[in-house]
């Protein structure tokens, strides 16, 4: 995004509210449900993919299931000055890495890792994080139980 403001109608937040409870979700069945044309809501969701508003449409697999059991969120410090994203870089593209996020305080990024196990998770930080050379040091913290993980977002009414 280029920092531009995104204006969004009432129409489109509904569609986007719909997709996003289920991004499988038919043009006709998001017509019916907000009583336009199909012809007209597909054209509405191409330019909300064009405006970069609707990003991308992905399945949600339970972690379990795919053998990544253990949860992590690591707090990391880094030698680069403000401004820099070359540890980010690097951190986004190691694959058990979910997220990476510039946060304000003492740590320069928080980094949300999924692994099979602890043995996995300190492979990981051994082996792979420990070759990013900006990175002074780390502060991981293991969830136990996940009681609420969300990516859906609040969208406005309008």
């Amino acid at each position: 995004m280029n920092g531009t403001e995104i204006i969004l109608d009432k129409t489109d937040l509904g569609i986007l509210r719909l997709m996003q409870g289920n991004a499988r979700i038919t043009n006709a069945d998001i017509a019916r449900e907000l009583e336009m044309a199909p012809s007209a809501v597909l054209e509405r969701v191409k330019k909300l993919e064009q405006k970069q508003v609707i990003l991308q449409y992905t399945a949600r697999i339970n972690p379990v299931a795919v053998n990544q059991k253990l949860l992590a969120f690591i707090s990391m410090k880094s030698s680069e000055g403000m401004g820099s994203n070359n540890t980010a870089k690097e951190l986004a593209k190691i694959p058990e890495v979910q997220e990476v996020h510039h946060i304000a305080g003492e740590d320069c990024y928080l980094v949300k890792v999924r692994t099979a196990d602890s043995a996995s998770l300190m492979n990981l930080m051994r082996n792979t994080f420990s070759h990013i050379p900006n990175i002074l040091s780390t502060r991981t913290t293991i969830v136990l139980e996940t009681v609420k993980e969300e990516q859906q977002l609040v969208i406005p009414e309008k």
